[in-house]
């Protein structure tokens, strides 16, 4: 199974519910929090080609996107089948 990284921040609705489904599906992630630093934000930002908003969601190397995106794989049965 792929690993699943999401960078997140503090007081962000979308985060929680994007740590909610993974949590809701039995999926382990690591969560990076932008707030930590500088480096981690821009960190984010080059791995995302730019994007600024959180959360940015990861399956390996792969960019997912964020919360909208995570939400349609999860409504279309398709999560699991995308992290093998």
């Amino acid at each position: 199974m792929k690993k699943i990284t999401i960078y997140t921040g503090p007081v962000c609705n979308y985060c929680d519910a994007a740590k909610r489904l993974l949590r809701r599906n039995s999926l382990e992630f690591n969560e990076i929090d932008i707030s930590s630093g500088p480096e981690v934000l821009n960190e984010m930002i080059n791995k995302t080609n730019g994007k600024r908003t959180i959360p940015q969601i990861f399956f390996d190397n792969e960019h997912i996107g964020g919360y909208v995106e995570i939400r349609e794989l999860e409504k279309n049965n398709k999560l699991i089948e995308f992290l093998k």
